[in-house]
């Protein structure tokens, strides 16, 4: 059990203390600064541990949130401070140095949490500080103070606050116009019962494989029982945000299921849809495995461009200034939210389509839709590029070198070679371009060239630090090379089974570079070498399709797809667990634009 260790003279009719007790603190009282100290020391290491001025008045809320929340070491706000296991040494110099400094004198008046917060600050410790609006936290220095503030609490209620501040500060337009306005309410009854954002995140995902399933069915009774149960799904992946929300119940693990099964929801969902016009005597597997393949590498642009330029600085440009000014007029907020195509808009439009028309018209809209939405996000992007003066910082420049993927074949052509051919994009465009090509010429090895010249430019690229204006899109370019690859020789082999074990590849694959992602969103680098050469690296892998399809029968081709697929997804799946299963990552949760 947490303990609050309560300072300072008490004050009669408080209620502090229960508070505290309700907030799931063990609420101890120390007598002065010197006895506040030792009861700090003598707390659980492994616990966490808040000092709080015995006058404190306030919101329960504003103490949950300043006091709970475990995605910080320290934190404070108004008359309390609070440290986890790992701020504790932190926490315990500063409150010895300032007992020292006021030799331990006892706390009627001075305010021990505040003069350790201002200690911290000396120290240039990360306190966070919550951000709480209309909910009130507040020392009063007497009696007519307290008094106002008690009103000032008493005129917020702060579940009204709590439950709205439980839904995504910034969402989409159906997301928060028809999921949200009720999802909360559902959010706040599993937290009243106990019932955690992973378990409702695991439900989600159960739903979203039935809704697979059914569509899976190929009926029309199948395809209008899974556009219902995916939108169930949806409105179970925001509860599960929701409830992390209002419990504050942030964990490294929950981060990881919440990111990595949206994606094998909908993924999975594609797989059903193809298999369900398959018993209808349709194969669209080359569309799921477009959509797939449009979905990632939209997904990869996002990550880099926003790798690249979060920590960048002198980071404006005219673009991003008008983009603001167009973010005060309303109504262009919310069409230009809608025109990406964000999960929530995404998902009910496969919904919809999914129940009252064709799996072909569902992957044809779907695919028309993300590519508009994927030209109109990167063209925006590349204007801000190309207009801003931003200086990257080498943490950037590592960042967009991880979601590369370059395995040992591009490495070993970066340490071989000599000659550098030019700027990394344009060597990558060059390598890409060479290797589309191959794959239309109609020349059996002509792939198998093109793929190692592609892996020549793979190591030119990389050979100095990805901090040019356009750089970030050298990984995307190399997801579609990587992608198309293998959907390009899955779809020329022309036998049954080809385009589902390419589905799986491409699957397994984009797992691991999604997994690679979340790692670096967490400041917990990028996944082990050894996993990065064990798979392969992007260049390694396409060079791997390209010799197989040259070398073997279109049958055979499939059977080597599917090993193939296979042992990537089992190496990069318990890799992926064991690390975040074990991870010491920060706990985070999404607050970000919608996927």
């Amino acid at each position: 059990m947490s303990t609050a260790i309560l300072t300072g003279q008490p004050v009669p009719g408080s209620s502090i203390e229960g508070d505290l007790r309700a907030l799931g603190f063990d609420v101890q009282v120390a007598v002065d600064a010197a006895d506040a100290e030792r009861m700090v020391a003598e707390a659980p290491c492994d616990q966490r541990v808040a000092l709080v001025d015995a006058r404190f008045v306030g919101h329960v809320h504003a103490l949950r949130l300043g006091l709970t929340d475990p995605r910080f070491p320290l934190a404070a706000l108004p008359g309390a401070v609070t440290a986890q296991p790992d701020g504790r040494v932190t926490l315990t110099r500063a409150l010895a140095r300032e007992n020292t400094a006021g030799g331990g004198t006892a706390v009627a008046v001075d305010s021990v949490p505040g003069r350790v917060v201002t200690a911290l600050a000396d120290d240039g410790a990360d306190v966070y500080r919550p951000e709480l609006g209309s909910l009130v936290a507040a020392v009063p220095a007497d009696p007519q103070a307290r008094n106002e503030a008690r009103q000032a609490v008493a005129d917020v209620d702060d579940e009204a606050v709590r439950l709205k501040s439980a839904v995504k500060s910034r969402d989409g337009f159906f997301t928060t116009h028809f999921i949200s306005p009720y999802s909360r309410y559902i959010a706040r009854w599993c937290a009243r019962r106990g019932l955690t954002p992973n378990q409702v995140t695991t439900a989600s995902l159960l739903t979203a494989l039935i809704a697979a399933t059914c569509a899976a069915t190929g009926t029309r009774a199948g395809f209008v029982a899974a556009g219902v149960l995916l939108i169930a799904s949806f409105v179970l992946d925001c509860v599960d945000g929701q409830i992390a929300r209002y419990s504050l119940q942030y964990s490294t693990l929950g981060a990881w299921l919440d990111a990595t099964f949206d994606r094998a929801k909908e993924y999975a969902y594609y797989a059903g849809l193809a298999l369900g016009a398959a018993r209808g005597g349709d194969d669209v597997w080359a569309l799921a495995l477009g959509a797939m393949v449009l979905q990632t590498c939209r997904h990869v642009v996002d990550f880099s461009f926003n790798e690249a330029n979060h920590d960048a600085t002198a980071n404006t440009s005219p673009t991003a200034a008008l983009s603001d000014k167009l973010d005060s007029v309303g109504w262009t907020v919310w069409v230009r939210r809608m025109i990406v195509l964000p999960i929530g808009e995404r998902w009910a439009m496969i919904a919809v389509l999914t129940a009252f028309t064709t799996p072909r018209i569902t992957f044809y809209a779907l695919l028309v839709g993300c590519a508009f939405a994927a030209t109109y996000t990167t063209a925006g992007r590349v204007l801000r590029s190309l207009t801003r003066k931003a200086q990257r910082t080498d943490r950037a420049a590592q960042a967009l070198a991880d979601l590369a993927d370059n395995g040992p074949l591009a490495s070993l052509v970066a340490r071989a070679t000599r000659t550098r051919l030019g700027a990394p994009l344009l060597v990558a465009l060059a390598g890409t371009a060479v290797l589309a090509v191959a794959l239309f010429s109609g020349v059996t090895w002509a792939p198998v060239a093109g793929a190692f010249v592609y892996t020549v430019a793979a190591g030119q690229a990389l050979y100095r630090p990805l901090k040019g204006a356009l750089d970030w899109l050298v990984p995307p370019l190399f997801r579609a090379a990587e992608y198309g690859t293998v959907l390009i020789l899955a779809a020329k082999a022309d036998v049954n089974g080809a385009l589902p074990a390419a589905f799986g590849l491409v699957g397994a694959v984009a797992y691991h570079h999604y997994d690679t992602v979340y790692r670096i969103r967490g400041n917990a680098g990028a996944p082990p070498a050894w996993l990065v050469r064990a798979v392969g690296g992007h260049e390694g892998r396409t060079l791997l399709v390209t010799v197989l399809a040259a070398a073997l029968t279109a049958s055979q081709f499939t059977v080597a797809l599917t090993v193939v697929a296979v042992a990537v997804a089992l190496l990069v799946l318990v890799e992926s667990i064991r690390f975040w299963v074990s991870s010491g990552a920060p706990a985070v949760h999404d607050e970000g634009e919608p996927a």
